[in-house]
């Protein structure tokens, strides 16, 4: 077993981190957990993310992927096969949500000569490559995309599309929402459309919520992590970037986690 999954599971290891400042008194979370930002085909920075994860780690977390797994960077497959493992080996303690760019890739299965087509033009190229999959640079007709889809599907490990299929939009702890874009200001959390989680909605960086519940989230890219009054922003790019982060949330607490790449 990993050394950071032994001090995740066991509660071995030290605090660390550095302490987020302005942390509203209102993240209640029923459970300690880590949420971490997107991955986009960085495997190395997932390794070493997951590694300082470990050291800061009490045992007690839930650790919650934000989505947005593949694309953009090289090696979505391994990410995807690293994810997949974990949590089929520890169901109770990893939560992966879907991301828009999952959610491209099997319309893409799905559809390729039609609307999935246009999952190549943001990233995935990158993902199929990573895969063993070669795509033409020439460009792709209906038969090219089919032929594209199918080599996919035939590469991907048993089990990974249909635990693909499965991911969840949302995870919540108590007053704490993990999705991979955004909520709806107006909406309970429990009554939002998949397009405003998978792909953001027009108020949400501009209207808080009122109703004491906080978002964490992805997809959106910022030079930093950030706390405002209702969310909380993980995705700092890590395929431009190097810095992969993540955020340890408890009652009243946030600590921010970054990759040095």
């Amino acid at each position: 077993m990993r050394a950071w999954i032994t001090s995740w599971l066991m509660g071995w290891g030290r605090r660390g981190g550095a302490e987020a400042e302005g942390v509203p008194d209102n993240f209640s979370p029923e459970t300690p957990f880590f949420a971490v930002g997107d991955i986009h085909g960085c495997a190395g920075l997932l390794e070493e993310l997951l590694e300082k994860l470990g050291v800061v780690a009490t045992g007690e977390e839930v650790c919650v992927f934000l989505g947005d797994y593949i694309d953009r960077g090289p090696d979505g497959q391994g990410v995807l096969t690293r994810l997949f493992g974990l949590s089929r080996q520890y169901p109770d303690k990893v939560v992966c949500l879907m991301g828009n760019h999952e959610r491209m890739m099997l319309d893409f299965i799905d559809d390729p000569a039609g609307a999935g087509l246009e999952w190549l033009k943001f990233g995935g190229v990158e993902t199929l490559q990573s895969f063993g999959v070669s795509v033409d640079k020439r460009g792709v007709d209906t038969a090219g995309s089919i032929e594209l889809a199918n080599a996919l599907e035939a590469a991907l490990p048993i089990g990974m599309q249909e635990w693909l299929r499965g991911l969840p939009l949302r995870w919540s702890s108590g007053n704490m929402h993990c999705v991979h874009a955004a909520m709806s200001p107006k909406r309970h959390p429990g009554a939002q459309r998949e397009e405003a989680l998978l792909w953001g909605h027009p108020n949400f960086f501009s209207e808080p919520r009122d109703d004491g519940e906080v978002v964490v989230h992805g997809h959106t890219i910022v030079e930093k992590p950030g706390i405002y009054t209702s969310r909380v922003s993980l995705d700092t790019g890590a395929y431009r970037t190097g810095h992969l982060t993540a955020a340890r949330v408890s009652v009243g607490a946030c600590i921010f986690l970054q990759t040095e790449s």
